[in-house]
């Protein structure tokens, strides 16, 4: 069978269409929930977002995060003058479900603990933003449940 020129530029039509309905039905079943929401404002924080990170770089001891057996996780925050106060975001890149914050209650020495026996395994992402005194501190470091 000989194809002349009309036929194969409807397949090559054809084809582009069924191509292009296929991305289409594709694309709208792929979950958009990990973007985060407040991009614009994100955005405008980012400076105040890089002097934390500059701020946590700078320390001459860094906080500590230890995984004790897979019920806790300890974070041992560096003596700095002032109270330490802030807050700890358990985020988990695969299911924005599970994600929440805890706020820091350090103890005389600086030991934070977070009971994770309850949490789902697998890589969990810890955003840690911390205060001590006037100074203002980020951390972030993934753990493995």
């Amino acid at each position: 069978m000989k194809l002349n020129w009309g036929t194969g530029i409807a397949i090559f039509y054809g084809a582009f269409m069924v191509i292009m309905i296929t991305f289409v039905v594709l694309s709208r079943n792929v979950d958009h929930s990990l973007v985060m929401e407040n991009y614009y404002e994100a955005d405008i924080n980012y400076q105040e977002h890089k002097d934390k990170v500059a701020n946590s770089k700078a320390l001459k001891i860094d906080l500590e995060i230890l995984k004790i057996s897979g019920k806790e996780v300890q974070m041992q925050f560096p003596k700095l003058p002032g109270q330490i106060s802030g807050e700890v975001w358990f985020y988990k890149p695969d299911n924005k479900v599970l994600d929440f914050k805890v706020q820091v209650e350090t103890d005389a020495s600086g030991l934070f603990i977070v009971n994770t026996a309850n949490l789902v395994s697998g890589l969990w992402r810890l955003k840690i933003e911390w205060k001590a005194g006037d100074k203002q501190f980020y951390k972030e470091e993934e753990l493995y449940l």
